[in-house]
């Protein structure tokens, strides 16, 4: 077989399981008898002259490199390539000097680990550079279509759990509502997981439109019954009853999601009387080793991106399917964004419990 030279980026915002599906990359790829590099920062290491690159070796990726969160490649969530931001205000198409980094590697292949806004880049910079992209699935919001998990989502479901769990004692001592924020960019996905699995009573998401009385109902009929506190997660999504989305901004004017659980908290006390506090998870949701569903599906997902390289499949992302790794079209993953079901198992399964979704 001919010897390929391939290489691996990571890009977005880092999660749990990331150097998980390297090492099974790397690992798959030197028993192929081929060379496989690590392109430093994401698309970012691709502006510098040279670019910034490590060549992958298999003795370094021992078991540890399983349990290790983040992702030792870097990675970047800043900086469309096709509108990149310059000092002085402007934007700027950088997609050439990108392409012209992939080329000056000398790869055959790429595999981009990455999700549903870093498939579209990637993929359109493969388009227009000819160069062979596979695509590896990773977001703890679990929002990429076409795929029934992604790497990182299992992790920051099973953080958001363990916050409730740490929670209830604290709000059952004090007669408190506890209001956990977690992330969630669009989708409600960890909020709902989460919620259920950690014995929520309202679970809020941004697919569900709420009212703040309906919440107050929910917290007063829980106090008539005799208990005396709540657990509640929201997502950080989640809009104002007005539809005003709850927004941070930073630095340099960027703005986040952020404090859509203060405004709650402040509206139930006020609604109901009693004392609330909000948790926000924030990044915790991202670090921390992978749980072991993190690690065996980066590891498949790994296997399964270089096997697609060897077979010439080019244009495709790895899945998840009923228990078995596919590959789809990134196209399509991208364009069946996957938002929560309201008419799905786990939204009909939190109303059978009689957990409040806040409508």
């Amino acid at each position: 077989m001919t010897r390929r030279r391939i290489g691996i980026l990571t890009s977005g915002g880092d999660c749990a399981g990331l150097n998980a599906a390297i090492r099974a990359a790397v690992h798959r790829a030197h028993i192929l008898g081929w060379e496989i590099i690590g392109i430093l920062n994401g698309t970012a290491g691709l502006l510098k002259d040279p670019p910034g690159y490590r060549v992958l070796s298999a003795n370094e990726f021992s078991g540890d490199m399983l349990r290790m969160g983040g992702t030792i490649l870097g990675t970047t969530n800043k900086g469309n390539p096709f509108s990149f931001p310059m000092a002085d205000g402007s934007t700027k198409d950088l997609s050439g000097k990108i392409i012209d980094g992939f080329k000056a590697l000398g790869l055959d292949a790429v595999i981009g680990i990455g999700g549903d806004g870093s498939f579209a880049i990637l993929k359109k910079l493969a388009e227009r550079g000819h160069i062979n992209l596979v695509g590896i699935p990773k977001t703890i919001d679990n929002d990429i279509g076409m795929t029934e998990s992604s790497i990182g989502f299992d992790t920051a479901v099973a953080v958001a759990t363990e916050a409730l769990d740490r929670l209830q004692p604290t709000a059952a001592s004090h007669d408190r509502v506890m209001i956990l924020e977690v992330m969630g960019r669009d989708a409600g996905h960890i909020a709902l997981s989460a919620g259920i699995a950690g014995g929520a009573d309202i679970i809020l998401i941004p697919e569900v439109r709420y009212s703040l009385e309906s919440i107050a109902k929910k917290i007063k009929s829980m106090k008539d019954s005799g208990r005396n506190f709540a657990l509640m997660v929201v997502s950080e999504a989640v809009q104002t009853p007005e539809g005003e989305k709850m927004v941070m901004t930073y630095s340099g004017g960027e703005t986040r999601y952020g404090g859509v659980g203060h405004f709650l908290g402040a509206k139930i006390s006020e609604m109901t009387g009693s004392e609330t506090r909000v948790t926000i998870l924030g990044h915790v949701q991202r670090g921390s080793p992978p749980t072991y569903n993190d690690r065996l599906l980066a590891s498949a997902f790994g296997v399964k991106a270089v096997d697609l390289i060897k077979e010439g499949k080019f244009g495709r992302m790895v899945a998840w399917q009923n228990r078995q790794v596919v590959d789809v079209a990134i196209d399509d993953a991208v364009r069946a964004y996957q938002v929560v079901d309201l008419n799905g198992t786990l939204v009909q399964t939190a109303r059978a419990l009689g957990i409040s979704l806040g409508d």
